[in-house]
């Protein structure tokens, strides 16, 4: 998925399974703790029905509407954990595995110049 779409800008929007069907409306987007990157919306199903959490990373934001690439079944049966608060990273790998999707890998240390190791020094300085 696009990473330069404002989150806020999904709220709202109707989202579509594979096969085209109607799957709901967004009602929440969670980002990434580390790289505050939107990773998951929550989708409203149905009146009342729940949320039900779907990955942005293979989704793709078409003329303005969300197109998941999973069955509408798979999206229904997904971990119910309420929406409003955050996702644990248990949650999170939850829903990896429910997708059969690879766990992203952590974000790397930044690589930082210490200066010289000691005992390296140059013997003319």
């Amino acid at each position: 998925m696009q990473t330069d779409i404002d989150p806020r800008n999904l709220i709202g929007r109707k989202a579509f399974d594979r096969n085209g069907t109607k799957l709901g409306t967004i009602d929440e987007v969670y980002l990434d703790d580390a790289t505050g990157v939107p990773e998951w919306a929550a989708i409203r199903t149905g009146l009342f029905s729940r949320d039900a959490f779907v990955p942005l990373e293979p989704s793709e934001l078409i003329e303005g509407t969300l197109h998941v690439p999973f069955d509408r079944s798979l999206i229904k049966d997904a971990p119910d954990f309420g929406v409003g608060r955050h996702l644990s990273p248990e949650q999170e790998l939850q829903l990896y595995h429910h997708y059969g999707l690879d766990i992203p890998a952590p974000s790397p240390f930044p690589d930082h110049d210490f200066g010289k190791l000691a005992g390296t020094e140059d013997a003319d300085a």
